[in-house]
């Protein structure tokens, strides 16, 4: 069952709004950033965390002036200190320095970092009670059942920042869940919506992070195109959502501006709509409960003309029927198709494997990989684990010469 629960609103304020950004160098980060830039004076920056992209974080730091930087890659610590010398900026390194950030009192956090690696952070902000922007996917698809009760019980406020579950927060009506008929995801389609099946074998790398819409990072954007990253939004619905998992709904939507649509029990459709730029949703949760100023473009329906929607080729991206065959499944089985898709991204980014061949590990390592039920996040990393070792065994074995 997906968990019912209502966003409380906070009391209006003056004072700046204290806030920390997990995977402040990424894009959804980038964005965020830009927007706080934009209204200085609203914002107060606790902490900022990064990958290991040095150079980045280090200007981000010195601009903002949060009270801590963080590098997770301890390898990069020396550099990051180097590039904060002579600031009152504190540094710090390593995952345990990133789940420590997250733990810092503030109003606000972003949880943007990318993958199974954001869960432990996501959920030391989930514990302090505070409001999280969740931009982290794959911690409600691993962990789902966990980080929700978490949120029950520490009386967190969880926006997503994706702009399809925002969109489906910004028109669903809480208070009377019982009236939604259904939720629509709207996916752009990725690139390869129209190419012909035999000729996604030879999709490069740079073909597949190219997006026709977005601008996003190379493991979205490859999800985006083998539409897993729909598949990850579907369990992630599910449970932000009350809703069961047959009544979500997906439909390709190529211009990307119906973000997404609520369904009622009268034959009302609410649907938020805007030009497809991340900086739309971010205000939304930024601002929340109030609305703030974006630099996004303006919504011109007169120039767009047309929008159009269809049902997503079953054949053409397998993808989504893993996902939703998870979900169903339950138990460990999200955590593992997770797990799985992000060995095979890393894969076909490098290389080893071609785009076709990212479901079939997917699916390969489901159908291997011990499943079970989830009781504990130490269950949750046996499962990650124990998938990411079944997916490498799947992979093409690398030349000597790599």
């Amino acid at each position: 069952m997906a968990v019912t629960w209502t966003p409380d609103a906070t009391s209006g304020t003056d004072a700046p709004r204290s806030i920390t950004i997990l995977g402040s160098t990424g894009s959804v980060g980038c964005n965020t950033i830009e927007l706080i830039d934009a209204d200085r004076s609203s914002f107060f920056v606790e902490a900022l965390t990064a990958n290991r992209n040095v150079d980045m974080l280090a200007e981000q730091a010195r601009r903002l002036r949060p009270r801590l930087a963080v590098v997770a890659d301890p390898s990069c610590y020396q550099d990051l200190r180097s590039a904060l010398a002579g600031t009152d900026v504190e540094v710090a390194a390593g995952a345990q320095a990133v789940a420590e950030a997250a733990a810092r009192p503030t109003d606000w956090l972003l949880a943007a970092i990318v993958g199974a690696a954001g869960l432990v952070p996501t959920l030391e902000a989930v514990r302090r009670g505070t409001i999280v922007a969740l931009a982290n996917k794959e911690s409600l698809v691993s962990a789902g059942d966990i980080m929700m009760a978490e949120v029950r019980h520490h009386k967190a406020t969880l926006i997503p920042v994706d702009s399809e579950h925002n969109a489906i927060f910004q028109v669903f009506d809480f208070d009377h869940a019982a009236n939604v008929e259904r939720i629509i995801l709207t996916a752009s389609g990725g690139p390869f919506r129209e190419r012909e099946l035999a000729a996604m074998a030879d999709v490069t790398p740079e073909e597949a992070v190219a997006h026709p819409n977005w601008d996003m990072g190379a493991k979205i954007s490859v999800d985006s195109a083998t539409m897993m990253n729909k598949g990850l939004e579907l369990i992630e619905a599910f449970h932000l959502f009350p809703v069961t998992e047959e009544r979500i709904e997906i439909l390709v939507h190529p211009q990307s501006v119906v973000h997404s649509m609520v369904a009622y029990s009268d034959g009302s459709v609410l649907a938020q709509m805007s030009e497809p730029d991340m900086r739309t949703p971010i205000a939304y949760a930024l601002g929340w409960p109030n609305r703030m100023a974006s630099p996004a473009p303006k919504l011109d329906l007169v120039k767009i003309k047309t929008l159009t929607f269809e049902a997503p080729d079953p054949q053409r991206f397998p993808a989504l029927r893993l996902a939703r065959d998870a979900l169903q499944t339950g138990g460990a089985t999200p955590t593992i198709l997770n797990a799985a898709n992000e060995i095979a991204v890393h894969g076909f980014l490098t290389r080893e494997i071609g785009f076709l061949d990212i479901a079939r590990i997917v699916e390969q390592t489901v159908a291997t990989a011990p499943n079970g039920w989830l009781k504990n996040l130490d269950d949750v990393f046996e499962a990650d684990a124990a998938a990411r070792r079944v997916a490498r065994q799947l992979m093409p074995r690398r030349r000597a010469a790599d």
